[in-house]
């Protein structure tokens, strides 16, 4: 060994309590392609708070991205687990099935907004989730393409981040991707929706026919792209779409779903009945645990055997599942996404009245986003926005950035944060955005 990386790792193995410590085995453990935020290593957490292992405390805005929409070990959510925990943790339900599985795709039926009969099937993670949505689309269709939108995120994996409309860290390096795959502008608060419906004549006129389209994939919010609303004439525009030419609406509720927007489901905001939903995230309160939701006739199509997964409806994660739902509504978290979202747009709003490098404030219940501009030309400004972020950081709050040109912050708290600690959170808040 060089007599230098030696003195390092002798001189590390002495401080193996410390963030600095670990921060250098995981850099020479795991690959950079892994980015990590933090240079801090969480020790234990309890609802919206978390201390790392050298004890410093942080208020939690970031949720995991979006997947403690109840909480850190929330009492019930753990309670759940650790009872399944005795009883058995694997049997792969397509082997051995087991009755909490068909109770939980019962319960979901009866939730999400699809009109008539649904199905529900269970996988692991969001990206499986989309991916297996469009396996649907296709089987029963009998086509091939796929339409999705700019500044869009559907998931990591190969197909999965063709559908996604960012390039940058997603996409670049990683092709070629899968054919049929073409995207269209988002209407949301920066776009048109002439504009889009334009982009998709052209695209049906030089691309591809509709008739050879599958499914047409969107999220309620945009997360990653920046929490960029939907208008709800382009939802109904997309339903009317998909009717006429017998394509599959799908819904990506990976983010938006389990009453992060202030209803259980971002699409009840639109009254439209999508033909499929995916959900993950909040789901299982950070066991792993994704669904997709359909019309029966749709979820049917594909032949036995054609959609599972070893892991897929774990036990363990159905279990934290059920209690999820429970406690979401116990504690009427929806209304309480409505209640904490004012909020923060109320302090929000206070702060850019005296701060020019604030831009647009979007909200949706308890999704929240601010962006972060130069304020002689409205440009998007993504270090103002890592600054705050950082700034933040410095002060015990958490927060996560997004954005396709990285110049969002966006806020996604707990539902299930106590008066008291939300309080805290605004308050550092107002002083960094100052």
């Amino acid at each position: 060994m060089n007599a230098n990386v030696k003195a390092e790792s002798d001189a590390i193995a002495l401080d193996t309590g410390t963030n600095a410590h670990w921060h250098a085995r995981r850099l020479a453990a795991t690959p950079r392609g892994v980015g990590v935020m933090g240079d801090f290593f969480i020790d234990h957490a309890k609802n919206a708070e978390f201390w790392d292992i050298e004890g410093r405390r942080f208020i939690d805005f970031a949720a995991g991205i979006a997947v403690l929409n109840t909480g850190h070990v929330h009492p019930k959510v753990q309670a759940a687990i650790a009872q399944q925990l005795e009883r058995f943790t694997h049997s792969c339900f397509q082997v051995v099935p087991y009755t909490e599985y068909v109770s939980l795709a019962e319960r979901l039926n009866a939730m999400v907004p699809i009109d008539g009969p649904k199905k529900t099937a269970f996988f692991s993670t969001g990206a499986e989730a989309v991916e297996n949505a469009v396996k649907i689309a296709r089987f029963h269709t009998q086509r091939s393409g796929v339409i999705a939108f700019g500044g869009a995120f559907h998931g990591r994996s190969l197909f999965a981040v063709a559908l996604t409309g960012k390039v940058q860290p997603y996409k670049a390096g990683f092709g070629p991707f899968a054919p049929e795959i073409y995207h269209v502008p988002f209407p949301c608060h920066c776009a048109d929706l002439a504009d889009t419906q334009h982009a998709m004549e052209q695209l049906f006129k030089c691309d591809i026919d509709p008739k050879r389209v599958a499914a047409i994939i969107f999220e309620p919010v945009q997360g990653e792209g920046g929490f960029n609303p939907i208008q709800t004439a382009a939802v109904q525009w997309l339903r009317a779409l998909c009717d006429e030419h017998g394509i599959v609406l799908i819904a990506d509720e990976v983010q938006t779903g389990f009453a992060r927007t202030g209803k259980m489901f971002a699409m009840e905001h639109h009254g439209v009945s999508p033909d499929i939903v995916t959900l993950a995230k909040s789901l299982a309160g950070g066991a792993t645990l994704s669904a997709v939701v359909g019309r029966a006739d749709i979820m049917d199509a594909p032949n036995p055997g054609g959609l599972g997964g070893t892991y897929a409806g774990n036990p363990l994660a159905v279990a934290a599942a059920h209690a999820v739902l429970d406690v979401m509504a116990e504690e009427r978290l929806c209304e309480r996404a409505q209640v904490l979202g004012a909020r923060l747009v109320t302090h929000l709003q206070a702060a850019k009245a005296k701060n020019p490098a604030m831009g647009d404030i979007r909200a949706l219940g308890a999704m929240v986003a601010c962006d972060f501009v130069y304020p002689s030309t409205g440009a998007p400004h993504a270090e103002r926005a890592k600054q705050v972020q950082q700034a933040a950081l410095k002060k015990g709050l958490l927060l996560l950035t997004c954005g396709v040109y990285g110049n969002a912050i966006r806020f996604l708290f707990p539902l299930t944060i106590e008066d008291s600690v939300f309080a805290e959170a605004m308050l550092i808040l107002d002083s960094v955005l100052a």
